[in-house]
């Protein structure tokens, strides 16, 4: 049993009336001068799209060392919430200890409790550098930091303003 060819419909011609009213838009093709328009739009979406995605990875993902541990990413575009006063609560967090830091906590001083550790999944290897937004959209410019590391020290530093310092030191 053979297949049905399926039945065309002829196009009717068009009269005056029914002339498309953009015709400014219409737009004639050189042979040999690129994809047609609609091709270079699904061009330009497909290139938007990766470039989101491998965007997204690179701000999801940990950067890892060349032989070493992870180093955790920038994590300045992480954290949604922002308060409002536009003062810039942005810290460098160098780890200069000799040892990985595994943990990084910093917590509203306003509070009793550590929040989660921003560095995720990641450490800071020793010798490196990491910039945090501390911003938890409270408005608050005091915080705790609590840094754990390798060789199982915990350092605890109470009441810094993140509304006035660019880096904060970990250092031996």
């Amino acid at each position: 049993m053979g297949r049905k060819a399926p039945r065309r419909i002829p196009r009717q011609a068009s009269s005056v009336a029914e002339a498309p009213r953009d015709r400014h838009k219409a737009v004639v093709r050189v042979a040999g001068a690129g994809p047609a328009p609609k091709e270079n739009e699904m061009i330009a979406f497909k290139t938007a799209v990766r470039a989101c995605l491998v965007a997204a990875v690179l701000s999801a993902a940990p950067v890892v060392a060349a032989a070493g541990p992870f180093i955790a990413a920038d994590r300045t575009a992480a954290v949604p919430a922002q308060s409002r006063d536009g003062l810039n609560r942005r810290v460098r967090i160098h780890n200069q200890t000799g040892w990985t830091m595994t943990h990084f906590y910093a917590s509203d001083a306003r509070l009793d409790d550590w929040q989660e550790d921003m560095l995720g999944a990641g450490v800071l290897a020793a010798g490196a550098s990491v910039m945090m937004n501390i911003d938890d959209g409270s408005g608050a410019c005091l915080y705790d930091f609590r840094a754990r590391f390798s060789n199982g020290q915990e350092l605890t530093r109470f009441g810094v303003n993140v509304c006035e310092i660019a880096d904060y030191y970990y250092t031996r």
